[in-house]
């Protein structure tokens, strides 16, 4: 175990290192007119941190990603739990879900638009749509994967439902049900970004689209920076969760 966190850390520097090499390789070939290099980059975001119209649209991406991801877990557990442990609603409500994800979700924004306007709510329901999905049909294998004599036990002791879920299904489902939550996290975090960037006068998706109209290669390389290192920082961590979770199973 302490030979093997060492050896991590080496194969995540090895590969930050090959990254920041191939993208000042790929600048050098492609020059300033589309690409800007890691240092400029970086320096640029530093600068970029220390204007005060970036603040009030970081904090609106925060929000809006926060509480459409709170979303997302709560109605994906709720729905991966229901029809996990009802096989008769799992086998006819299954497919639809699964119909509902091939879908793809820029078709339904105009619908999202008309029911919820510009603004806050269309960007949060955007996100959550993204997340639920994905949520629920990893709830509902891990539900299912659970070994029945669990059930039973549950069943023996006279459990309630609510207590069935709680006490029984969700502790022992918690590993599949996290690989949920971290795909869903990353697909809320796309979702919430989309929203800006199609309809939105704030936040860094729409930062990211003004960027992209003026032609400004330092905010597109800046935002896009720290949504990647945002998005991998906290993906990293998830995963290593999701590792520990699984090898006590």
């Amino acid at each position: 175990m302490t030979e093997h966190k060492p050896r991590a850390w080496r194969n995540a520097l090895a590969v930050l290192a090959a990254l920041v090499v191939g993208w000042q390789i790929l600048h050098a070939v492609v020059g300033e007119v589309a690409l800007r290099s890691p240092w400029e980059t970086v320096a640029y975001t530093a600068k970029l941190f220390a204007s005060r119209d970036f603040w009030p649209n970081f904090d609106e991406t925060m929000t809006a990603f926060a509480a459409a991801l709170a979303i997302a877990v709560a109605t994906g557990l709720a729905i991966g739990m229901l029809l996990g442990f009802s096989r008769l609603a799992g086998e006819v409500f299954e497919p639809v879900l699964v119909a509902l994800y091939s879908i793809p979700k820029v078709t339904l924004y105009p619908i999202v638009l008309l029911a919820f306007g510009l603004g806050m709510q269309a960007k949060i329901a955007f996100g959550a749509i993204h997340g639920i999905i994905p949520i629920a049909l990893f709830t509902i294998n891990a539900v299912r994967n659970v070994r029945p004599i669990l059930i039973k036990t549950g069943r023996v002791m006279k459990l309630t439902t609510w207590e069935m879920v709680w006490q029984v299904l969700f502790p022992a489902a918690i590993p599949e049900i996290f690989t949920g939550l971290r795909i869903g996290f990353s697909l809320t975090l796309i979702g919430t970004l989309l929203g800006e960037m199609f309809a939105s006068q704030r936040g860094l998706g729409y930062m990211l689209m003004n960027g992209i109209g003026l032609h400004n290669v330092d905010v597109i390389m800046s935002v896009t920076f720290m949504l990647v290192v945002f998005a991998a920082v906290i993906s990293s961590a998830l995963l290593a969760i999701d590792r520990v979770l699984h090898g006590r199973a």
